[in-house]
């Protein structure tokens, strides 16, 4: 039971090891290497569908969602 007789002797000392192991923490978190992150690339595909004469709606629900799908 030495460290809490000694905070509730001391406070003023309990308030700065606390401080200064708080202080300590954030200094060894900033000094962190960070390992660096491997570059991804998403898949993208593009793909260009169209017919003659047909409207938007047509080309979309039975040649462009097919190929999505």
């Amino acid at each position: 039971m030495f460290l809490p007789e000694l905070s509730i002797r001391r406070p003023v000392l309990a308030t700065v090891m606390s401080l200064v192991i708080v202080l300590l923490g954030a200094i060894s978190f900033l000094r962190l290497s960070v390992r660096e992150y491997p570059k991804i690339a998403t898949p993208v595909v593009w793909s260009r569908t169209g017919c003659t004469g047909d409207s938007a709606q047509v080309i979309e629900s039975q040649v462009t969602q097919p190929l999505e799908d």
